[in-house]
């Protein structure tokens, strides 16, 4: 199965748990990284070598910090760029048919923070129900999420056991059945 990971970090050089996890991933030569904001300075997106990258691939991975409870700028234009009628959803839209799309997200917050009672007042699978329904709407399989989470304060050993458990997620990680 080809996996494409987007990574999205609009300052990669200030996340440590995004550049522990994209050398996890270059060490790994399953996957291909496309790194939309070191690909698109400009936020100018190529939306034919996008969709080209897309088929492609088998799976999908967005990879990105929590943003005011969604994706970065970028990414949400990626979606509204890329993701067109006509090629992936609509009457002739078949292209992201039977893939599999799956988010690898960090959240600042902690863990608890994301529960019902929690300061945040909803789980990460509900703040993620966006991108579940994305891609119920073209066709593709949603994958359960990896997350890490309470980032300013992941030490170098969970910041490395992260790193081998998001590899492992990415290896391992099934469609969610609905139904």
């Amino acid at each position: 199965m080809k996996t494409l990971i987007i990574i999205t970090h609009p300052n990669m050089e200030a996340s440590n748990w995004n550049k522990s996890w994209l050398e996890a991933l270059q060490k790994d030569n399953k996957f291909t990284i496309h790194e939309l904001y070191k690909e698109y300075p400009d936020e100018n997106i190529d939306v034919a070598k996008e969709q080209k990258l897309i088929e492609e691939h088998d799976r999908i991975i967005f990879q990105y910090p929590l943003y005011w409870y969604s994706t970065p700028p970028l990414l949400k234009k990626w979606f509204d760029s890329v993701l067109l009628y006509g090629w992936a959803y609509g009457p002739d839209g078949s292209k992201t048919a039977g893939k599999e799309l799956g988010v690898a997200i960090s959240t600042y917050g902690t863990e608890d923070s994301y529960q019902a009672n929690g300061f945040n007042r909803f789980t990460l699978e509900e703040i993620l129900r966006p991108i579940e329904a994305l891609a119920h709407f073209i066709s593709a399989a949603y994958l359960p999420h990896f997350s890490l989470s309470d980032t300013s304060n992941v030490t170098n050993e969970r910041l490395a056991q992260s790193s081998l458990d998001y590899i492992h997620h990415l290896k391992t990680v099934k469609p969610v059945v609905v139904g």
